[in-house]
């Protein structure tokens, strides 16, 4: 009996394992760089590549529950078909599949379309698995330290129509209650869903409004031009990526992405509490900034004390 955790070195993949951590499960971490892999005590790293169906059918043996989290890729509807593919063939008990919020809406949006698809193959062959559909992560906006803080902008154009942005400690939390819950079942368990979000329907001017409170300044936003949003994503990553996150973003400007009232109080009983709030990550992260920048004029007051 053994949960294999794919995406085990991604910021969502750290927090399922964080909270499988002495749980009293065996837990299989796949890595394409077992040894470099940095794991807590308990978890063994396995070789292994979403990308590579041998190494995966070699990670799937003695699997009983699978956390599927395909990687952001130009083929990922593939890698994560595969998957579960040798997951149903390997007899796993259980499966936990990331997907997005909203994906059968924003057919549009081919990340969102890919994981959509692979929702279908999970009803139409009657997978026991639960479906976990994550909204925008708020940790996605510490990318705009820099901006906040030197320029007082926030830079995403998420337009005004509102988000539910979930944390993703929410979203690894949710992952392992259900890894867990289907790991223990004396016999495979239906199918369940839930839609991982934030209590707060967040637009760029709400969002403004709590950075400038949690950094004490003045905050403005950058504005919303989607093609300045693309040429600067092209600059870190590939160009099929960049023009992906401009269509998401477009939906969302267009259309938002809002949890219902019946979908935040579902995800509260899975997690026994209500979901982190953005005001409260955007508190933790500025002081959190605060204690850096007051790390480094220490120790760069200390070593300038030394050359004197």
């Amino acid at each position: 009996m053994t949960i294999l955790v794919t995406g085990s070195t991604g910021t969502v993949g750290k927090q399922v394992l964080e909270h499988l951590q002495g749980r009293g499960v065996q837990v299989h971490a796949l890595t394409r760089s077992p040894q470099k892999a940095q794991f807590a005590d308990g978890i063994r790293a396995i070789k292994g590549d979403l990308s590579d169906a041998d190494s995966v059918r070699q990670a799937m043996r003695g699997i009983s529950t699978l956390f599927l989290l395909a990687p952001n890729a130009a083929d990922e509807l593939t890698q994560a078909l595969q998957a579960l593919s040798i997951a149903r063939e390997s007899h796993v008990n259980g499966v936990v599949y990331l997907s997005v919020f909203r994906g059968a809406e924003f057919v549009d949006v081919p990340h969102f379309a890919g994981k959509h698809a692979i929702e279908r193959m999970i009803e139409q062959c009657d997978m026991p698995a639960t479906v976990l559909r994550p909204a925008y992560f708020m940790q996605n906006d510490v990318q705009q330290k820099d901006a906040l803080l030197k320029h007082g902008i926030y830079g995403m154009p998420i337009g005004e129509k509102g988000i539910s942005m979930v944390d993703v400690r929410d979203i690894g939390e949710a992952a392992a209650k259900e890894l867990l819950r289907r790991e223990l079942a004396a016999s495979p368990l239906p199918r369940e869903t839930y839609e991982l979000v934030g209590p707060d329907a967040l637009t760029a001017q709400s969002v403004v409004r709590i950075w400038a409170d949690a950094l004490g300044r003045a905050v403005r936003h950058g504005g919303d031009d989607l093609d300045i949003l693309e040429q600067r994503l092209k600059s870190v990553a590939p160009a099929w990526l960049a023009y992906d996150m401009r269509l998401m973003m477009q939906r969302y400007q267009q259309d938002g992405a809002v949890a219902s009232t019946e979908q935040i109080g579902r995800l509260s009983t899975l997690l026994g509490r209500p979901p982190r709030s953005y005001r409260d990550f955007a508190v933790a992260m500025a002081a959190a900034w605060e204690g850096l920048t007051h790390a480094r004029t220490v120790l760069h007051q200390s070593c300038f004390m030394q050359e004197a």
